[in-house]
């Protein structure tokens, strides 16, 4: 490794730890023997590390029997992650209802709650029926909040870097919005805000349908679709923040607004809701003909939005995700669609984390932070 040498011993020591850690997390528990292989360190060197790790509460002596099976003799010592020894908040902030997942440091969830609440809710309405959430959360899984090392959280609308939602016309009261400083007021831990479509994306790389890929689309498909993009398995936010807002391309020339498209009569859809628009759907699916046109008319503005999407970025795959992904026949004039335009059009496919896509992805995020404290180190790598 060039450049490191041993009189950077703390250096030395934290890159080691670093790896040691990883080794741990990645399995249920393991012995001296088999971290010293799998990290490729000296044994003095891991036991030294494993004893710092234990004084810092991050690994612990594991039971005997636990991880592995029982053999005649005395067991070697095990050891494990304390993924206990910290938690993580995963925050869904949206039109219609507010969610949290609650995580230990390994990202598995241990407890999740979610809130309807009201689409004219004032911004300090909204923020309350969160607090409650997440306060009854945290109270039946008996995690103290101090306890918590990160929070993500995603909700619909452009955000800026420090939690600002720059523009955010779902939400009544949201543009503007110290979307970040108002949930730091109620967690003594970092708190990290990004777009909803941008959050599932993510999600849906970790745990979703798109864990094989590095460069996908994901559409949260509703009235005003939004869409978040990996590229090289990074989140593509844009200049501004704004990438893929595909919901305005309509104002490119294009004069199909929802209110047009899902209208069964001759005036626009009023009030313009999910309710209407769930009754629309409803109608189409009992064969009534306006219904089946303006259902129709709706999934070929998708198309043609998600096709624009892709030609710009020749993604891998798409996913679709959600209400609209309910609909039926969404996927097929899309894949028709992509092959007319795309030299190698990518694979087309649903949500597999539907309504959780958005929750799951802030809790990433919030795991996201915490990796980067406990694992990385730049510039450097292990030492034997």
């Amino acid at each position: 490794m060039a450049g490191l040498t041993g009189g950077d011993p703390s250096l030395l020591r934290r890159i080691n730890s670093a790896v040691v850690l990883h080794a741990l997390r990645a399995t249920d528990s393991a012995t001296l023997t088999e971290i010293t292989r799998v990290t490729g360190l000296s044994r003095p060197t891991v036991e030294g590390v494993v004893e710092g790790l234990i004084e810092a509460g991050l690994v612990v002596e594991a039971a005997a029997g636990e991880g592995t099976a029982r053999r005649q003799g005395r067991p070697a010592r095990r050891f494990r992650f304390r993924a206990e020894a910290g938690h993580l908040l995963g925050l869904e902030i949206g039109p219609h209802r507010v969610a949290a997942l609650l995580s230990g440091l390994d990202g598995r969830v241990i407890g999740a709650q979610a809130k309807d609440v009201d689409e004219n809710a004032s911004a300090d309405e909204r923020l309350e029926r969160l607090r409650t959430a997440v306060a009854e959360l945290l109270r039946r899984a008996g995690v103290a909040r101090g306890s918590l090392r990160a929070v993500g959280a995603a909700t619909p609308g452009i955000v800026e870097a420090d939690g600002t939602v720059r523009l955010g016309t779902a939400l009544p009261g949201w543009t503007g919005l110290g979307l970040g400083e108002r949930l730091r007021r109620s967690f003594k831990c970092p708190v990290l805000v990004e777009n909803d479509a941008n959050a599932a994306a993510v999600a849906e790389h970790w745990k979703g349908s798109a864990t094989e890929c590095e460069d996908m689309v994901f559409v949260l498909a509703g009235l005003s679709p939004g869409a978040g993009a990996l590229i090289g398995g990074r989140l593509h936010r844009g200049y501004g923040g704004a990438a893929g807002e595909i919901g305005a391309l309509h104002l490119l020339g294009r004069d199909v607004t929802p209110e047009t498209l899902l209208s069964t009569t001759d005036q626009p859809l009023h009030p313009l809701d999910e309710q209407a628009v769930a009754k629309v759907f409803a109608e189409a699916r009992d064969g009534d003909e306006r219904a089946r046109a303006a259902v129709e008319r709706f999934i070929q503005r998708l198309v043609h939005d998600v096709a624009a999407l892709s030609l710009a970025l020749d993604p891998e795959m798409v996913v679709i995700g959600g209400w609209a992904a309910g609909l039926d026949g969404v996927l097929e004039p899309l894949r028709q669609e992509l092959a007319r335009y795309c030299l190698r059009p990518p694979r087309v496919a649903l949500s597999l984390l539907g309504e959780a896509a958005v929750a799951t992805g802030a809790l990433r995020l919030a795991l996201d932070h915490v990796e980067e404290q406990l694992f990385a180190v730049e510039g450097a790598t292990a030492r034997r």
